[in-house]
């Protein structure tokens, strides 16, 4: 659905997109991430034809982002983070004049207006002005302007935001739900939002992208697996010792007691080796009794923190 090559643009000497490429899928939910500055913003208004970019190619359902804008243009549900709305505007008359605007035949018009007001939650307010609204209500409305001509690629920068809990888990069914049919692209801060959403992620900085797959498989590339170990064993030092000979164990930090001769430790070593089997062996070789064996891998936001953190990986 989408194809980007090489895509940079520079805005005089400063570069804000060096050399991205990737793709995406129809009926993919991708989350695309990124730090303040990093580049993000800028990549989604090169894809969506709002400015153009310095080099490189991009083609939307087949179509060159350069050569034919308009028809890609048309192709496109734009939500920005602020959403363009006419303040003294009605609800109804808004999303009128944007049926208009794309081009939907006035004999649909009612219907399809009818589809965005029930899909985005709409029906308590369509005869109020926009400016009346609150944060939340806009941004619903902005979700469908972004909607109402069906487009086949959705571009959502930031769309719960100023939403209650209830909203959002409302916006996060309605996005997997249009990624079973469409191609959506999604920017967010929030990233449990992110990993309940998105099947696969981007993660740019400084203009590059510096991580692209699954939300698991990002997490595994971390390549460490960290066990939390609680067992009632003779001493401290005894389960230090026998722990510290395993192949697998880097590191064992020990957590404090807790009680009962209890002794609570926190074991890393490489992901996806065994470790938690491994510390099992070792606790029942010693005739320990385990009171905690629990894995924990690294998640969204450890790998964001890592791959974007201004001292680097």
């Amino acid at each position: 659905m989408i194809e980007v090559r090489h895509l940079s643009k520079h805005f005089g000497a400063t570069v804000a997109v060096d050399d991205v490429s990737f793709n995406v899928s129809r009926g993919e939910v991708l989350g695309f991430l990124g730090p303040n500055g990093a580049g993000k913003s800028t990549t989604m208004r090169v894809l969506t034809g709002y400015i153009p970019p310095t080099s490189g190619s991009a083609h939307v359902a087949g179509l060159d982002l350069r050569s034919d804008s308009l028809s890609v243009r048309r192709r496109i549900g734009y939500l920005p983070e602020s959403a363009p709305l006419y303040g003294d505007m009605e609800v109804i008359d808004f999303l009128r004049f944007i049926a208009s605007v794309r081009g939907i035949p006035a004999g649909e018009t009612t219907d399809r207006i009818g589809r965005m007001v029930r899909r985005c939650g709409l029906e308590k307010v369509i005869g109020r002005p926009i400016h009346h609204l609150s944060k939340g209500y806009r941004q619903r409305v902005g979700l469908a302007q972004a909607m109402i001509h069906d487009p086949d690629l959705l571009v959502l920068d930031e769309p719960t935001t100023g939403l209650d809990p209830n909203q959002i888990i409302e916006i996060r069914e309605l996005i997997r739900e249009l990624g079973r049919e469409k191609t959506v692209i999604l920017s967010t801060h929030i990233l449990p939002e992110v990993e309940a959403t998105c099947g696969r992620v981007l993660i740019i900085n400084d203009g590059k992208i510096v991580a692209s797959g699954t939300p698991g498989e990002l997490a595994q590339g971390e390549g460490k697996e960290t066990v939390h170990l609680s067992v009632r064993a003779p001493s401290r030092e005894a389960v230090e010792e026998k722990l510290g000979t395993g192949e697998l164990v880097e590191k064992v930090s020990w957590k404090g007691n807790g009680g009962e001769g209890i002794h609570r430790f926190v074991i890393t070593g490489p992901s996806g080796k065994g470790l938690g089997e491994a510390l099992f062996h070792a606790a029942v070789e010693s005739g320990w009794t385990i009171s905690e064996l629990r894995p924990e891998r690294a998640n969204l936001e450890d790998v964001f923190h890592r791959l974007t953190r201004r001292d680097g990986p």
